[in-house]
């Protein structure tokens, strides 16, 4: 646990010194900091130079990383020992996107075999579809694609997809429903034929609330074309009334077995649901939901730019694996963004960062990271149920630039909270139109350089600025930020960042002692939820057995 590692006293003292100064400073004392803090892998180049930090608090920093045991940490994971203690699981997303050949153990038995036939099933599939010949129910091809699922099922394939959308096949419209809200159906799918629309339902347990619930919308939603529902006439399915259906068993069958397939782990309520095992694509409770992309739950992402381009993301994300596995932490970069991040949060006491991807196709990004930090290193207990006493995972936040420029940035330049932020740019436009992307760049270089040296007084002065106005314009300057700059965005450069950011979350969980990889604080709020739905539905208020504030806002909404 972090305060009790010997390192932690000495980088308490250490702050004293660092809070003292100010980043104007430590760049005019030292000419070559840049140089200094910066480390670069294949074509990623990270500057965290603007960070408040010195070559001492760097070394300390490696000394807690090495004192919480790291380096035997990562080689657990990639080992498969189960390092997920409350839920006695390995923790392998690894294992999804190993390019390498190398053989990954659970229990004594090479997962890669398994591994390889789901993405190679994957890539079979996703051509049929992409070369249309995978028919509906009337013998039209698929041209819309709608993924079903909730949280890791799909904040990361939607990031991906929209990341990716330049690659995609512009021929096929992809569609994410999660929301349990019915708009978020109905907006989704008012414009398609379901003649032409492929369900895909995302779920490891196939027992998720929202995503059943969608999924078996999406399924009436289609019947109602093709087996119109008797007036009047319902069936009880479970615990559900259903329009009872003209036609045969067969016919809605084989409707379903044409436009739902099922991303899961439970395969007998796959097909009690009607999806076929043979279009069922499974995965592996060694793979946490946040971290599945590179499993079946791709699968939207896969037939969008095809089995080619999701096998370089694959690669992308296999070289950061092995960057972080194998590279001297001095040079690490899933270790240092993590303990810069530590740095930040426990030491200095900013308890929040922005993620300002300075590209359009990663406006989804910074949500994206809002689930895989904070949903794995959220916690309020180490990993062997002891009470922490110190802050454990940021607040993630962020938009793209240069939006967030004309939002929120104000109050990182002067407000009364210090917002640590990881800026992130490509030197190489997808879409070069004119001088968009100098000027992109332009704001990007400001925005960083603003944060960190900012206006004062004197220089206010000097330029004319009138006495009254003075105050209101200084920037203070001395924000820190991280400055990640990429050659160009592609499958393979998203998979590195993407890996970069996984590998710093459990970076951070090592050296505070928390388990990073499961999500107990999930559970709470479905389990209460399920209590209230029957109460509603029964419209009876009269005994209602929750705090005075719930029962109230109940007997509001059923009036």
């Amino acid at each position: 646990m972090l305060t009790k590692l010997s390192a932690f006293p000495k980088l308490q003292t250490h702050l004293e010194a660092v809070k003292s100064k100010t980043l104007r400073e430590f760049f005019a004392e030292d000419l070559e900091r840049a140089s200094k803090f910066s480390a670069e892998f294949e074509k990623i180049f990270l500057d965290y130079s603007k960070n408040r930090i010195t070559s001492e608090t760097l070394d300390l920093l490696l000394e807690l990383a090495e004192e919480s045991g790291l380096r035997d940490k990562i080689a657990a994971m990639f080992s498969g020992e189960t390092i997920n203690k409350s839920e006695n699981r390995p923790v392998l997303h690894i294992a999804l996107r190993n390019t390498s050949g190398e053989p990954i153990n659970v229990e004594g038995r090479d997962v890669m075999d398994d591994v390889r036939s789901v993405l190679d099933r994957m890539e079979d599939f996703s051509e049929k579809i992409r070369n249309g010949s995978w028919t509906g129910y009337s013998g039209k091809p698929i041209k819309n694609i709608v993924n079903i699922g909730i949280g890791g099922s799909d904040l990361g394939p939607v990031m991906a997809y929209e990341a990716l959308k330049k690659y995609s096949d512009r021929n096929l419209k992809i569609r994410f429903i999660s929301n349990i809200d019915g708009t978020h159906f109905y907006e989704s799918t008012q414009d398609l034929n379901p003649e032409e629309t492929l369900f895909i339902i995302a779920s490891k347990t196939f027992t998720t609330q929202e995503t059943m619930t969608n999924a078996e919308t999406a399924r009436e939603w289609l019947l109602n074309f093709v087996v119109p529902p008797e007036p009047g006439i319902k069936k009880q399915n479970g615990d559900t009334w259903i329009p009872d259906r003209v036609g045969d068993d067969s016919k809605i069958n084989d409707a379903v077995s044409k436009h739902f397939v099922a991303l899961s782990t439970n395969l007998e309520a796959v097909q009690k649901f009607g999806i076929s095992e043979e279009n069922m694509f499974p995965f592996w409770d060694f793979v946490g939901g946040r971290y599945s992309l590179c499993s079946a739950i791709g699968l939207s992402v896969m037939i969008a730019i095809g089995g080619e381009k999701f096998e370089e993301m694959l690669l992308g994300f296999n070289s950061i694996d092995q960057h972080f596995k194998t590279a001297e932490f001095p040079g690490n970069l899933p270790v240092i963004l993590g303990l810069i991040s530590i740095w930040n949060n426990n030491f200095l006491g900013f308890h929040t960062q922005a993620i300002i991807p300075y590209d359009q196709y990663l406006h989804r990004f910074a949500a994206y990271l809002q689930q895989g930090v904070m949903e794995s290193n959220g916690k309020s207990v180490t990993e062997d149920g002891e009470k922490v006493d110190f802050e454990t995972s940021p607040i993630i936040w962020g938009e793209p630039g240069t939006n967030g420029q004309h939002a929120f940035f104000q109050l990182m330049h002067q407000g009364t909270r210090v917002v640590p932020a990881d800026f992130i740019a490509f030197r190489e436009s997808l879409n070069p139109i004119g001088d968009h992307h100098a000027k992109l760049m332009a704001n990007f270089f400001a925005q960083t350089e603003g944060l960190a040296f900012g206006k004062n007084a004197e220089e206010l002065k000097a330029e004319g600025v009138s006495k009254e106005l003075i105050a209101h314009k200084v920037m203070p300057g001395n924000r820190p930020t991280n400055s990640i700059l990429v050659d160009k965005l592609t499958p393979y450069t998203l998979g590195q960042l993407i890996g970069l950011y996984e590998h710093s979350i459990f970076v951070q969980g090592v050296v505070w002692g928390i388990d990073s990889f499961d999500q107990w604080g999930v559970e709470l709020g479905k389990v209460l939820a399920k209590r209230i739905l029957p109460e509603i539905e029964a419209g009876n208020v009269s005994d209602l057995k929750h705090d005075s504030s719930t029962n109230q806002l109940i007997k509001k909404f059923l009036g």
